[in-house]
């Protein structure tokens, strides 16, 4: 008797689970209620404890602060903030894609998630350009060892990322499929054709020009250390791990989130087989955990980046005072501006 009304509840229901991914049925939900919330659940374990670790640390055992300080300091805090929507997105992956938080928190939890992702990378790049400039041009730049230079390039890095990532407010959407309540993401929103430009503008802009800089940079500076004859042969080697660690950040880490996030919206735009686009979402699902993985490069990068750091959490761990690493300031300033 209620065939027909039944048979047309479940149409309604799957046209509703198929209007954010075109003809095709998202067919890799069962692939990320495993594999996202597993490796979101490593990063935030590990990540969010040592991230609040290196606040800690430069906020009471790093005084006074350096230009490279201040920069590791933002580029932490944005890391925390990253990780404290990890648990949303686990909760939500792990449940089948059913959101329970309502509309406004999946706005704010995707907007927190790019928020942080972006400025991650523009103090990344904010501290390459430092880099470059006291290696490069120590004493035609000597003026950026002044901290308020530093904040207030730290400052453009946070307003440029809000800028950037304020249009997703408006283009991720919510919607109700089979009875649940879906948080899209941006490659999974309604309005593809602008999303479509946005996200070749935002790409090219917060990650295509970062990732151009940071190569310049690192690559001037290890050519130049290379033939430099009167080089320390331990700022040498600092400067060929910081390039490993940073462009394994950049090229392992972000670049095949942007490449695959652009070819995911565009497999949504043309005409092609769901077996293919379904293909294409699943290497985009992988690649998501891979870019909040520049979390553990940048844990080992306040590590590399400064002899003080290091110091201060073997003091930390043995319960020496502050005041033990001031001879070791002393010796390291030079190296470390």
């Amino acid at each position: 008797m209620n065939e027909p009304l039944d048979s047309l509840a479940n149409a309604s229901d799957f046209l509703d689970y198929t209007a954010a991914f075109g003809n095709c049925t998202d067919e890799k939900i069962p692939f990320k209620m495993h594999y996202l919330p597993i490796v979101y659940s490593i990063i935030f374990i590990v990540g969010f404890p040592g991230n609040a670790v290196v606040i800690s640390t430069y906020i009471f055992k790093m005084r006074p602060w350096k230009s490279s300080t201040i920069i590791m300091l933002n580029l932490a805090c944005t890391d925390l903030l990253y990780l404290t929507s990890l648990p949303f997105l686990i909760h939500y992956y792990a449940s089948g894609e059913n959101w329970i938080f309502g509309d406004f928190m999946c706005k704010f939890i995707r907007f927190g998630f790019h928020f942080n992702l972006y400025s991650s990378i523009l103090f990344l790049t904010c501290f390459s350009i430092f880099r470059y400039l006291v290696i490069i041009h120590p004493m035609t730049c000597f003026s950026i060892h002044k901290t308020r230079w530093t904040v207030a390039a730290c400052a453009v890095v946070w307003i440029i990322s809000l800028v950037a990532v304020m249009p997703m407010t408006f283009l991720i959407t919510s919607t109700t499929r089979t009875n649940r309540s879906a948080c899209l993401d941006l490659t999974s929103s309604d309005d593809l054709a602008t999303i479509k430009w946005y996200n070749l503008i935002l790409t090219a802009t917060t990650f295509c020009l970062p990732l151009v800089i940071v190569t310049l940079c690192y690559t001037t500076i290890i050519n130049t250390l290379t033939h430099g004859p009167q080089t320390h042969s331990c700022l040498k080697q600092k400067a060929r791990r910081l390039t490993i660690l940073l462009l394994i950040v950049f090229y392992i880490c972000f670049l095949p989130f942007h490449i695959l996030r652009v070819i995911r919206i565009e497999s949504r735009l043309l005409s092609i087989s769901c077996s293919i686009e379904n293909h294409i979402h699943e290497a985009y699902i992988i690649s998501r955990p891979l870019a909040a993985l520049n979390t553990f490069g940048n844990l080992l990068l306040y590590v590399v980046v400064s002899n003080n750091f290091q110091q201060a959490i073997c003091s930390s761990v043995r319960g020496k005072p502050s005041g033990d690493l001031e001879q070791s300031k002393k010796v390291s300033g030079s190296i470390n501006p």
